[in-house]
């Protein structure tokens, strides 16, 4: 057979660049997937309270291999399959972040906000899920952009034999958000002495760098804490 590197070296060097990219391409694909690599393939820093978890936490893998993922969402694009699938990893969901926060004490679960009454409240802050709040890889307890996501639902609110010196009615006429937030925490797991005077309640500041991943204000006594990853892998392996 006739030698077609002879007749054509440029052949010959396509060759040899095709079979240096197929072996450099999948070593750095073998690298990445390994566990020690985690710190590399991540999009950015783990949120307070993350940082000892890893990625197989909230990133599953998805199902079937690479190839039959790949096939799939062509098959997708050009409108051969009604639905995309997961590729790589699954999405993560609120039921990823409920397998380790599900409290049966909390004050805003997620599952309340499917309710008709509030549908035009989701069309604001999404509160059915978690990320909307806490968004992870940011480094960060709280990433909602403001203080004062209390407005959504709570335009109505009449709080009965009112302890508070300035009462809430009054708060909410005068459009006082930030002030929800600087007495209560939002999922109520926290066990701390609410203030009854609007001046002993925590500065917006300190709220502020609280959300940022700083010290919690309200203090570190909890009905409910979130479980260890350990906690979670013997969760899942009894399911």
């Amino acid at each position: 057979m006739m030698n077609i590197f002879k007749i054509n070296p440029l052949r010959k060097r396509q060759f040899v660049g095709l079979v240096l990219g197929l072996i450099i391409g999948g070593t750095i694909f073998f690298i990445l997937t390994l566990d020690v690599s985690e710190k590399y393939v991540s999009i950015g820093p783990m949120n307070t309270g993350h940082n000892d978890i890893s990625c197989i936490t909230c990133h599953a893998d998805a199902r079937g291999n690479l190839v039959q993922q790949v096939q799939s969402n062509i098959s997708h694009a050009f409108g051969f399959r009604k639905n995309g699938v997961d590729f790589g990893t699954k999405d993560v969901t609120v039921d990823n972040c409920l397998n380790c926060h599900d409290r049966p004490n909390d004050r805003h679960p997620t599952y309340r906000f499917s309710e008709p009454r509030f549908s035009d409240a989701i069309k604001v802050i999404d509160a059915t899920t978690c990320i909307t709040c806490h968004k992870e890889h940011h480094g960060e307890r709280v990433s909602v952009p403001s203080m004062d996501y209390c407005m959504n639902c709570h335009q109505e609110l009449d709080v009965e034999d009112d302890p508070l010196d300035i009462s809430h009615v009054s708060l909410i006429k005068a459009k006082q958000w930030t002030t929800c937030i600087q007495c209560h925490d939002f999922h109520g797991n926290h066990k701390y002495e609410v203030a009854t005077k609007l001046k002993d309640t925590f500065a917006k500041i300190t709220i502020q760098k609280y959300f940022q991943g700083g010290y919690d204000p309200y203090g570190t006594d909890k009905k409910y804490t979130g479980l260890l990853e350990s906690e979670w892998l013997e969760k899942l392996s009894e399911k």
